[in-house]
């Protein structure tokens, strides 16, 4: 019997090691979780049929064994790696816009955005049921995240400039204005010849199925829209720069399709030797008439190495004077750095989009490939000045690390946001109009401010400036606007103010703005519905279906 029992238990061990040992070889099985878009479904077969790439460079693995091959699968819509303890996701704080008395700011001034990185981070929160970092949510790229129907512009102005006032829907006492810019729509295959320097972040930090292996299908897809006319190199960072791909045409679509697919992640991350070897390399191959430009896609995890942060931004505006411009892919969590990445992109006349799905991806590098990779007017400033006989107080809602001077409208030298093909803009302002209440007088003890009479004598209730430059100008021009004072009632506003008031009202709720008035996730519903329109591309209907998943947020 003891001999019996032994032998039972030895074979009961052995039975369960190779158990255990199949399961560890054997392929694992994805989850579908809120499944994945018709394309994105086919590029993953596509990937899973596809051999296991070879390594292109030898980088020593950190969070994954030596010579582990890694899977290039992104995760479907929805589904996202779980975040890890020990979370160093870092995001600029921002201070709110107030209420400003026209009296004493009559000049409201600021610089255009067009990044969208805010939104598709702040998806990324609500969809695993979590209220993203207040920090996170920057309100004008809420905004700007959606296009808008606005009309073309006309002759050689390179954008459209339109402008409508209505009651505002969470203060019935307020007006909302919103100011839309519409920047000019290039025929891409006409398009000025690309010049592209692909600067990717292939650290251990990148090891996760929702950075590099995501980076590289993303990509995939930009790669595929580009001409023979158009170049691309690939330079790689991570214990070391290094040049995987020289520019090569985009007719080779084979040869830079292998590089990108042989991409493993590994090392530690000094990232500003990669960035100055992807501007050189830039500069080397420099189209006069070109789009020359930098992508980085990182996770912005890295060290700028001996030099500081402050030295790495003049570094991208020395290049960006010199007419190289840099584009900001975000990609990952849990050591996300958004606060770094939104500054050099500002710094490099570029855009700055977050990734979080292949049908991110798809709307950044395809849909919106004009937008992306082309400028069609950079340094773009608007100032506006309120009439006081009109406008008592108004608030700027989101732009706050856009504001600028007064002094800085003028003035030439000072950097604003571009403005790339096809981009809309928008800016919408909350007005407190004068009252019997509001109407007076400012005291001071050694000036005195009086309205002039021109004031109460025009229907206007501002004046719109616009200064921009042409791509390769260094000289502004200035356009004027007027914009009367009559507002509609809220049921009359246009299906633009609609959507564009619910997704700010939406990001209210996320900041838990003070001005936020009576404002709910209900009446922000209410809001995108009534405003939701044509919705060709069909983003306006996934914020509506963001918008229930937000439910079980307790936002108030």
């Amino acid at each position: 019997m003891r001999f019996n029992r032994v032998n039972a238990r030895f074979l009961l061990v052995t039975a369960l090691s190779l158990n255990l040992l199949a399961c560890a070889v054997q392929q694992p099985e994805k989850e579908e979780s809120h499944a994945p878009e018709r394309a994105d479904r086919m590029v993953a077969q596509e990937q899973k049929g596809a051999p296991p790439p070879q390594p292109l460079l030898s980088v020593a693995k950190r969070s994954a064994p030596a010579g582990a091959a890694v899977r290039d699968e992104s995760p479907p819509v929805g589904q996202f790696v779980p975040e890890t303890e020990g979370n160093t996701e870092a995001y600029d704080a921002i201070a709110e816009n107030p209420f400003l008395e026209v009296i004493k700011n009559p000049l409201s001034t600021f610089s255009i955005d067009v990044d969208t990185a805010s939104y598709s981070n702040m998806r990324r929160f609500v969809m695993q049921g979590k209220k993203p970092p207040i920090d996170a949510v920057r309100i004008e790229e809420l905004v700007n995240y959606f296009p808008y129907d606005y009309p073309a512009p006309e002759g050689d102005v390179p954008f459209s400039v339109q402008a409508d006032l209505a009651d505002a829907p969470w203060n019935k006492q307020h007006k909302l204005l919103r100011v839309g810019l519409q920047g000019k729509k290039l025929d891409l295959k006409k398009a000025p010849a690309n010049n592209l320097v692909f600067l990717l972040d292939v650290s251990g930090s990148m090891n996760d199925p929702n950075k590099l292996p995501l980076l590289k299908q993303s990509l995939r897809l930009l790669v595929n829209e580009l001409r023979e006319q158009d170049t691309i190199a690939i330079a790689v960072y991570a214990g070391a720069a290094g040049l995987v791909l020289p520019s090569t045409s985009a007719a080779r679509k084979d040869l830079i399709l292998d590089a990108l697919d042989r991409l493993e992640a590994g090392g530690s991350t000094a990232g500003e030797a990669g960035i100055r070897l992807a501007y050189e390399t830039a500069k080397q191959h420099f189209k006069p008439n070109g789009n020359n430009r930098v992508i980085l896609a990182t996770d912005g995890d890295f060290n700028v190495g001996p030099s500081s942060d402050g030295e790495l931004v003049r570094l991208i505006e020395d290049k960006r004077k010199a007419g190289i411009f840099l584009t900001v892919l975000g990609f990952g969590m849990g050591n996300y750095k958004d606060a770094k990445m939104e500054k050099l992109a500002d710094t490099g006349n570029g855009n700055y989009a977050y990734i979080d799905s292949l049908s991110e991806a798809r709307k950044v590098m395809v849909q919106e490939l004009g937008a992306t990779l082309l400028t069609v007017a950079k340094d773009v400033k608007l100032q506006v000045e309120f009439n006081p006989a009109k406008v008592a107080k108004y608030r700027l809602i989101g732009y706050e690390n856009r504001l600028l001077r007064a002094e800085d409208f003028d003035n030439d030298a000072k950097d604003a946001g571009e403005l790339g093909a096809g981009h809309t803009v928008t800016a919408l302002y909350e007005i407190e109009p004068v009252t019997a209440a509001t109407a007076q007088e400012q005291s001071l003890t050694y000036t005195e401010t009086e309205i002039k009479d021109t004031a109460f004598a025009s229907d206007d209730l501002l004046t719109l400036k616009l200064r921009y430059k042409q791509p390769h100008q260094d000289t502004s021009e200035l356009l004027t606007h007027t914009v009367e004072a009559q507002a509609k009632p809220w049921s009359e506003a246009s299906v633009n103010l609609q959507f564009a008031a619910s997704v700010a009202g939406f990001g209210m709720l996320l900041r838990q703005s003070e001005h936020k008035g009576d404002l709910t996730l209900s009446q922000v519903k209410a809001l995108g519905q009534a405003g939701k329109g044509p919705d060709k591309e069909g983003y306006r209907q996934a914020y509506l279906e963001l918008l229930t998943q937000a439910e079980g947020l307790g936002l108030k």
